[in-house]
């Protein structure tokens, strides 16, 4: 039988991250898992951080040029990273 009270092992993780980590961090972990996927090889290989804070995607990169034009792309990085995960988990790009 099925006990209301019971929890799948999976609920029970998301619970934990998000006590410990805060709401939506594993949503933030999904969308920095995403990037190389999104966008691709070429660029992935150029990034050398990831991480977000207050909404917001911080990315370093090794190539000045790439970093230029990737900053032209923002609107549209954004849109697909949040659509990976179904919701808005970023509001912003920054480069560096």
């Amino acid at each position: 039988m099925n006990d209301p009270n019971q929890n799948t092992v999976g609920e029970l993780i998301k619970a934990f991250y998000e006590e410990r980590k805060g709401p939506g961090y594993l949503d933030e972990v999904s969308v920095i898992k995403g990037w190389n996927s999104v966008v691709g090889p070429f660029i992935a290989q150029y990034t050398k951080e990831l991480y977000i804070k207050n909404h917001v995607l911080f990315v370093k990169m090794s190539s000045d040029s790439l970093r230029t034009e990737l900053g032209f792309s923002k609107s549209v990085l954004r849109k697909n990273l949040n659509a990976l995960v179904g919701k808005e988990v970023i509001t912003d790009i920054v480069f560096s």
